[in-house]
């Protein structure tokens, strides 16, 4: 009898970590993970989380900067063992001499200037160089312009769009694809750029090399000039790709955009080009501007999709939404219905650089319109929190999308529901805005559920510290300040029976302290830098060194020596950086330099018997 043994199961790599992964719940008490790395860099607003998360990107854009132009201080390696997949790019060209491959080397290295400058010397030397490497030139010429592959030229500043010139292709707007400058200014005042000139002197030319100059001209506002080179290339029997068509379309604006449409889509058929999802999302951007011929265009165009089997993205979503509200002053609820039909059970992927403006787009429109619909608030967050849709949203977006929902949970829903939402989306999910405090509170009015005043009082007063000692203003507005942290003050200290006082929590303390130092209040910036050893809580190193100031100008020896008591009994690495700052800016007493020079670290003495 014949045994059969049973086939030896394959594993997914991955499947491990992804079942563990399944098992993770996210933990509404803690901050957002990118802020996690660094606890001294935990937002408590949306103000802060908003400029902890520039600083985090602007920190990766430093470093990143560094290496690309100072590769030489990054070329040893001390891993053992080295693998090289996990090490870094090699971002200096090894290859010497003038030659092709060494052409070929820049041109993977993205150097723009020094790829050019190789090439004019290959050429005026007599050296051939295949089409092969010419189009990857022009590649990447058309890619980034004559500007290096920096991350300063990538991100400059977009020029307004204008009007094409006056000719039979007017109908090609300019600045439709914004994403550099313009085509006639990437060599400054020079008309013919390297792309240009590097293309009239090539020996042969391909579809490949029209095709890259009439996206590379799209690409840097020159749609006029893109459909000339279109017409070059049908002139010369060559056929152009769907990326191609993709620029083309997405270029066209003026009137009789319709016309243009047809005319490419004609072109595609005749040229045996299957149109892809970027190709219908490029129609679809564009009829974004045409008003109500766009809404029954579009239609036709989500039917020819669904004819070719093409799923819509993300982005296909959010330009339908555009295009049947633009203008609108009463919308119905039918096409969010319908396009939430579609997203709330799919995890999509991305696919087109317009993916991540759809939730938020949703979410404006039954936010802003008079569409006051929970339930279709309720699907929308359903389809944001389904796979990995949320990734979609960047943090300023997923802020917005969260306080836009939480709004209308406050405008729609029972108080208890909110209290809910509130508990598991702060700070978690987002930081709630001022607009949404004043938004609880009258929800809590409106649903006579006043006991929970005191922890939302909590929310908006950290907020309201945190501006106001952010930056240091004119005396006369600290004194301001100052009168509104008594008053918060104040409400701290109990009042009477009936009342429970606030209670303090470290940042708040250090705020106020932080406000009366500047403005001039010794003694009330030390009744709160006391609290601190009450609650059991560590003033910053900002709070400390302010104070110190304070206590030099009001001449106050005695409040110096007791802070460094209060850091040296806390146990504060900077207590000897406060000791040697008050042996050096205060005259001090013979008895005020002993006790000086007695406390050491870890001083438990009470801070106030001096």
């Amino acid at each position: 009898e014949e045994i059969v043994l049973p086939r030896k199961k394959t594993w997914d790599k991955l499947a491990v970590l992804q079942t563990l992964a399944s098992t993770v719940r996210r933990d509404p008490t803690a901050a957002h993970y990118m802020f996690q790395d660094d606890p001294f860099l935990m937002p408590r607003n949306a103000a802060s989380s908003r400029l902890f998360a520039l600083s985090k990107e602007s920190g990766r854009n430093a470093a990143r900067y560094i290496i690309q132009h100072f590769p030489q201080y990054f070329d040893k390696t001390f891993a053992e063992p080295n693998v090289p997949c996990l090490m870094p790019e090699t971002l200096t060209p090894q290859t010497e001499g003038v030659s092709e491959e060494a052409l070929k080397e820049h041109i993977c290295l993205r150097r723009v200037k020094e790829s050019v400058d190789l090439f004019d010397q290959l050429v005026q030397a007599g050296t051939p160089v295949s089409l092969e490497t010419t189009n990857s030139l022009l590649d990447l010429l058309c890619f980034y312009g004559d500007g290096e592959s920096t991350l300063e030229k990538e991100e400059e500043e977009k020029e307004d769009s204008e009007e094409a010139e006056k000719a039979p292709n007017r109908q090609l707007r300019r600045g439709s694809q914004p994403a550099g400058t313009r085509w006639s200014l990437s060599l400054g005042s020079r008309e013919n750029n390297n792309a240009e000139r590097i293309f009239k002197i090539m020996p042969e030319r391909n579809a490949h090399s029209y095709c890259t100059m009439i996206r590379g001209m799209v690409k840097h506002g020159a749609p006029a000039k893109a459909y000339d080179m279109y017409m070059d290339l049908l002139n010369q029997r060559h056929k152009a790709d769907v990326h191609t068509f993709n620029s083309l379309i997405a270029a066209v604006g003026g009137r009789g955009r319709g016309v243009f449409f047809k005319v490419f889509l004609n072109h595609m058929v005749q040229q045996g080009v299957q149109p892809n999802l970027l190709t219908f999302n490029a129609l679809l951007k564009t009829l974004r501007r045409c008003g109500g011929v766009g809404r029954s265009m579009s239609l036709l165009v989500i039917k020819e999709m669904e004819a070719l089997d093409i799923e819509p993205s993300l982005a296909t979503y959010d330009h339908l939404l555009a295009i049947f509200y633009r203008g609108v002053q009463l919308p119905s609820s039918g096409i969010i219905c319908e396009v939430l039909d579609d997203v709330e059970h799919r995890s999509f992927a991305a696919q087109d650089p317009d993916d991540g403006a759809v939730l938020s787009a949703v979410s404006a429109v039954l936010q802003c319109c008079e569409l006051k619909d929970i339930k279709l608030a309720y699907r929308l967050n359903k389809a944001m929190e389904k796979g990995d849709n949320w990734r979609f949203l960047d943090m300023e977006r997923l802020n917005t999308y969260w306080s836009k929902f939480f709004s209308l949970l406050c405008m729609m829903e029972q108080i208890d529901v909110v209290l809910q939402w509130y508990r598991e989306m702060s700070p978690s999910l987002f930081y709630p805005s001022a607009k949404n405090i004043l938004d609880l509170l009258q929800a809590l009015d409106a649903a006579n559920h006043l006991d929970m005043l005191p922890s939302v009082w909590e929310e908006l007063l950290d907020e309201l510290l945190s501006l106001q000692s952010r930056d240091q203003h004119p005396q006369e507005i600290q004194l301001a300040f100052a009168t509104c942290a008594e008053d918060i003050r104040a409400a701290h200290e109990p009042a009477g029976r009936d009342q429970a006082p606030l209670q303090w929590t470290g940042s708040s303390l250090g705020h106020v302290a932080l406000l009366f130092s500047r403005a001039g209040r010794t003694q009330d910036a030390w009744s709160m830098m006391e609290r601190f050893q009450q609650i059991n809580r560590i003033p910053s190193e900002q709070v400390m060194d302010e104070f110190l100031t304070c206590a030099k100008q009001s001449n106050s020896a005695d409040a110096a020596v007791r802070l460094v008591k209060l850091a040296a009994s806390l146990g504060l690495p900077s207590s000897q950086k406060l000791k040697s700052r008050t042996k050096k800016e205060f005259e001090l007493s013979e008895e005020q330099r002993e006790a000086l020079e007695s406390i050491t670290d870890g001083d438990s003495s009470d801070s106030d018997q001096e």
